[in-house]
């Protein structure tokens, strides 16, 4: 409150208004808690960062890349998939309502710092004694009302409202990265379960073969009937594991169709596209993590919650203070009577009016320390965030260190069995060998395809990860979700540039 507008409502006030003036100069200085607060981020990622992520990179060219990482999958299906998925996601649709609740909350606790208006209108018609018989009265009117706003009760109140519409605004986003890594875990791990079916099968036909050989040589008197059984045996269980891992990919498609909202049959159509092989390094993080951060939604989420508790604890102390009220109208009346017509126009400014919270119970005290609860509590969320951020921005890379670091193993390892697999059958072939021995060889020759196919899904799934914990790629300037949602069958073609 200016000093100068204190001083002259004090020498046109009584003596005891001097008192009042002066405890309306001391709320002036009302502080609320810091709107934001310090974190104490790492000067470094403690694990390995991807290869190409070693030279530092502007930071402005790492979001844009996260955006476009899609392409650089390999899977002409993905995105498509991820835009059909967040047309039709209820999380998506949930947080932009949320938003738009949020922004309308927002434009009413603006419209709170300005005065208000109503129009007033009546008509009656009756008998009067004044007029001595039936008399027509018409009335109209404006009336106009406005709290100033002493101690920024209401601008706090707007403060807060503007924070929360940030926040909201950044959970859209995030909730559309959610579902992006979502629809992109859940092709992963059919892609993956097709590689697996295909090595399924293929033993299958290889158990088979033998199969049908070792019968046909114990029909010669070649091979054993236990042999023979063995052979079946080892068929018929490969057969059931195709088949169990067919069904397990069916059961990926369900889960896609459900995702996306797409009808089966146009999903499978884009689901055999054939997908080439990802690049070693699909996109490049900062080798800060407070950049990272920075590129988080739901971190920056938090520290709006931050600013909007602060603002509400500023709220919350204004208003143990006085209220000023400015009133006004104008107004117009008609009467008419016995062909005798009266118009009568008034108006008035005021009254100004203060009201004095004496005594509320403790109500207000009350509000105060409920709204700094909530202001500690969500400065320990967004510390929380900030922990939880990095966490999951350090597991990604050590799981990508990792596969990295396996795959030339893996891929020796099926070399290895391989070509023992391939010498032992032709060494059963010609008698050298038994059954069991070319049983125990596809057996590891199996299990170490099925070891690298698995370490391919979980690399991708890494990335996915690290896509997911350096914020997709979001900035702050990212624009507002639509005030309509888009439509679902407005999906992309099957192969997007």
């Amino acid at each position: 409150m200016p000093l100068a507008r204190a001083q002259s409502f004090v020498s046109s006030s009584p003596r005891p208004v001097l008192g009042l003036a002066l405890l309306l100069i001391a709320g002036c200085s009302l502080q609320p808690p810091a709107p934001s607060v310090p974190l104490a981020t790492p000067a470094g990622w403690q694990a390995s960062l991807p290869a190409s992520a070693e030279p530092s990179l502007p930071h402005d060219s790492n979001p844009q890349r996260l955006l476009q990482w899609w392409q650089q999958t390999g899977d002409p299906a993905l995105p498509g998939l991820v835009e059909a998925a967040q047309a039709a996601s209820p999380t998506v649709g949930t947080a932009r309502s949320r938003f738009l609740q949020a922004r309308a909350a927002r434009v009413s606790a603006g419209a709170a710092l300005g005065p208000t208006l109503d129009a007033t209108g009546q008509t009656s018609r009756g008998f009067s004694q004044i007029a001595g018989g039936v008399a027509t009265q018409n009335q109209a009117g404006l009336q106009a009302s406005w709290e100033i706003d002493l101690f920024g009760a209401n601008a706090a109140t707007r403060d807060a409202a503007q924070a929360r519409v940030e926040g909201a605004q950044a959970q859209w986003h995030d909730a559309r990265i959610s579902v992006a890594a979502e629809v992109a875990n859940e092709l992963n791990n059919f892609r993956s379960c097709r590689r697996e079916l295909a090595i399924q099968e293929s033993d299958a036909a290889s158990r088979a073969e033998s199969a049908r050989l070792t019968d046909l040589a114990m029909r010669a008197g070649f091979q054993s009937t236990a042999n023979a059984a063995l052979a079946r045996a080892s068929s018929a269980e490969a057969a059931a594991r195709a088949r169990q891992q067919r069904a397990s990919c069916d059961i990926s498609v369900k889960a896609l169709v459900a995702l996306t909202a797409l009808d089966e049959p146009g999903l499978r159509a884009r689901l055999a596209a054939p997908a080439q092989p990802p690049s070693d390094t699909l996109f490049a993080i900062d080798h800060l993590p407070a950049a990272v951060l920075a590129q988080r939604p739901d971190l920056f989420n938090a520290d709006r919650n931050v600013a909007a508790a602060s603002a509400e604890v500023g709220s919350a102390q204004a208003r143990r203070y006085p209220r000023l009220t400015l009133a006004g109208s104008v107004g117009a009346a008609s009467f008419k009577a016995r062909g005798m017509n009266v118009d009568v126009s008034t108006w008035s400014i005021g009254p100004l009016s203060v009201s004095l919270p004496l005594f509320d119970g403790g109500r207000h005290r009350a509000d105060i320390d409920a709204a700094r609860a909530r202001y500690d509590e969500a400065v320990t969320q967004y510390r929380a965030t900030a922990r939880q951020a990095v966490r999951e921005v350090e597991e990604a890379l050590v799981n990508l260190e990792s596969t990295a670091a396996r795959a030339t193993d893996a891929r020796a390892a099926v070399e290895g069995y391989q070509a023992s697999f391939e010498a032992t059958e032709q060494r059963y072939r010609g008698g050298l060998a038994s059954l069991l021995e070319l049983e125990e060889s596809r057996r590891m020759l199996l299990t170490a395809r099925t070891t690298q196919s698995a370490l391919e899904r979980e690399r991708m799934a890494a990335w996915i990860a690290l896509y997911r914990a350096a914020g997709g790629g979001w900035r702050q300037d990212a624009p507002a979700p639509p005030d309509t949602p888009p439509p679902a069958s407005a999906m992309p073609a099957a192969n997007p540039s």
